[in-house]
């Protein structure tokens, strides 16, 4: 298993779950972010945050998905998210190793 982090522009975000919705992707969550240290002063945080809020509406995609999945769902994920634009985003692929349920304690490795 592998999870995919996709940080794209929050006005790509319909299509792209969209599209992986219809290609039959697990769940996917979808978070706000703020990112900060991108080309901003790291000392001046709270200017950066408020700078980032207003110029940078960013999305965080995250789906945990089957190995032979991975492919299929980046290339959709790359098409729909793509403007041309700098600042369409990036995407990030990790194994996953374990994953544990809150509820029961199942330990299940990966």
């Amino acid at each position: 298993m592998k999870e995919i982090k996709a940080y794209i522009r929050s006005n790509r975000v319909e299509a792209v779950v969209q599209a992986l919705q219809e290609n039959n992707a697990p769940g996917i969550t979808v978070i706000e972010v703020h990112p900060v240290g991108y080309g901003f002063d790291a000392n001046y945080f709270s200017q950066a945050r408020e700078t980032a809020k207003r110029y940078f509406k960013i999305t965080k995609l995250e789906l945990v998905a089957d190995d032979a999945d991975i492919p299929a769902f980046l290339e959709i994920v790359q098409k729909h998210a793509h403007t041309g634009a700098s600042g369409d985003g990036i995407i990030f692929v990790t194994p996953v190793e374990v994953a544990v349920k809150i509820r029961t304690g199942q330990i299940n490795t990966l």
